[in-house]
């Protein structure tokens, strides 16, 4: 055996032996997704603009080797060793990551917020725990994925995959090293290899960003995500797709975007949103002063207003200004006739329910321990963009674009929420039976609404086509809200149009964004 084949096959036996082989993989669903075969290469990806990063190359990504250089054959022949002793296990994780890695991501996010989407539950003494981030593990296990922390998670995780795709985008055709499998023959192809450029490998960006962001959303879940990463970028390697230097240039690209996209959401304002006792009761002593009933929760005991400052968070599309500015009106009195009457439309709603109507309630609820109302526009749009057959850097831009006005969306919602403190119909009528679980916070504008209409407008923008699908899912789970006993009328009319308006700023960012 050559000094190169021997240290080939030493390399090999290295990748295989340092492997993360990832037997449990409840964080992600067991959707099956079809081999990507891109629609287009993007080539232009590199000078589409950036939401966090100055430039695509703030993070520099040095000169690859040449094909022909020593170091390269060796990686090449190490490929090749490790190709010929996969495991069945290994070529699993070929098959499940070649759907495409932004897609399989979405779907780790998704499982996660449903895992953590649980309430804390009360102490001995009638108080709540709240869960600490420096002490993940404790009960209650941080976070409370609740759907404004959701909304903020999906944002976060969506910008930094799509800063670090545009990043790689742009050296991949500055270097252009084509992938291993192109580059020679008797490396196999396991997964669809395009003319991309393989470095930097866009596999490990995706994996060294997402695997930062999530470890510092979830911080519980570390491990887990670990291997996830681990997974993507080992199938990248033995599908022939991408050698150990793509793959190394790749994962510090992407760990170096994450860190630019973790320092602006250290700085957002969350840790702050939870507010002081003396803010709360600062809020229902606010609506009594104009003669309103406050909102208080009926939840036994009663619990903390969930997340009262949120709507003080930094948005992506939006100034402090612009939040103002895009505020719906006050709702109707709660000694009006209007509200009197909305108050009689729920109660004869809950009591005349048709199996139908009941239906579209539970479809809708997104409540504790699912993915939220966010994470269920993500599952909607996740079909669209596999269809589609988005490269992996313009599904990071649906998805990047989706996420910031839903999170835009929570931060109006909640400012609006907050200002106007507002009851829920079991409140003023407590013989008015909810059909699902009462939200802990005030009830105008309608959080699933305005989530939906923002939802709704920035996919019809992505997908014209279906523009008409979206608007009607949109009305759909607005009416769910009543049907589920929990909104009026007027808290859907009303959050559906304030998405409209938090919407248009997302899609006017889009339009300037020199993405064809």
């Amino acid at each position: 055996m050559s000094r190169l084949a021997r240290i080939a096959r030493a390399a090999a036996l290295a990748v295989v032996a340092t492997t993360v082989i990832s037997c449990d993989r409840s964080i992600t669903q067991t959707e099956q997704l079809p081999s990507l075969v891109a629609s287009s290469l993007d080539a232009s990806a590199g000078s589409w603009k950036m939401i966090v990063l100055s430039a695509p190359n703030q993070v520099a990504v040095p000169a690859p080797a040449s094909i022909t250089s020593d170091a390269y054959r060796l990686e090449l022949a190490a490929i090749k060793s490790a190709q010929r002793v996969m495991t069945a296990a290994q070529r699993e994780r070929i098959a499940h990551w070649s759907g495409g890695g932004v897609l399989r991501w979405d779907q780790v996010l998704r499982g996660l917020v449903a895992r953590y989407n649980l309430p804390p539950a009360p102490r001995a003494g009638g108080s709540y725990p709240v869960p600490d981030a420096s002490n993940p593990f404790a009960d209650p296990a941080f976070p409370f994925a609740n759907p404004p922390y959701a909304a903020r998670a999906y944002s976060f995780v969506a910008v930094a995959q799509y800063e670090a795709l545009k990043a790689a985008w742009f050296y991949k055709f500055q270097y252009n090293r084509p992938s291993p499998a192109r580059v020679d023959a008797d490396v196999r192809a396991l997964m669809p290899v395009s003319e991309l450029p393989a470095y930097p490998s866009e596999d490990a960006v995706m994996a060294g960003a997402s695997v930062a962001m999530l470890q510092a959303l979830f911080p519980a879940a570390v491990e887990e995500i670990t291997r996830r990463g681990a997974d993507q970028r080992e199938a990248a390697l033995l599908s022939g797709k991408a050698s150990s230097s793509d793959l190394a240039a790749g994962l510090a690209l992407g760990r170096a975007v994450a860190a630019q996209v973790l320092a602006r959401m250290s700085t957002d304002g969350t840790a702050a949103a939870v507010g002081t006792p003396m803010q709360w009761a600062a809020l229902a002593d606010s609506a009594r002063a104009r003669g309103e009933i406050p909102w208080i929760s009926l939840d036994g005991p009663a619990r903390p207003p969930m997340l009262p400052n949120f709507g003080a968070v930094l948005s992506w599309a939006m100034t402090s200004a612009d939040v103002v500015a895009a505020r719906p009106k006050a709702p109707f009195s709660t000694s009006s006739a209007e509200m009197q009457a909305e108050l009689a439309e729920v109660r004869r709603t809950v009591k005349g329910l048709t199996r139908e109507q009941r239906a579209i309630a539970l479809k809708w609820n997104d409540g504790a321990g699912t993915y939220a109302p966010p994470g269920h526009w993500n599952d909607i749009a996740a079909e669209y963009i596999r269809d589609a057959q988005f490269s992996e850097v313009r599904a990071a831009r649906a998805f990047a674009l989706l996420n910031m006005a839903m999170h835009d969306a929570s931060v109006g919602c909640w400012e609006a929420k907050f200002r106007y403190f507002s009851p829920r119909p079991s409140q003023l009528d407590p013989s008015i039976r909810t059909e699902i679980g009462l939200p802990n916070f005030p009830a105008y504008p309608s959080g699933h609404s305005t989530f939906s209409a923002a939802a709704a407008n920035v996919l019809g923008y992505l997908f014209p086509g279906a523009a008409p699908t979206f608007k009607a899912m949109s009305d759909q789970a607005g009416m769910s809200r009543m049907y589920g006993g929990i909104h009026f009328r007027n808290d859907i009319v009303e959050g559906s149009a304030h998405g409209d308006r938090i919407a248009a700023f997302t899609i006017r960012f889009a339009q300037g964004d020199r993405a064809p």
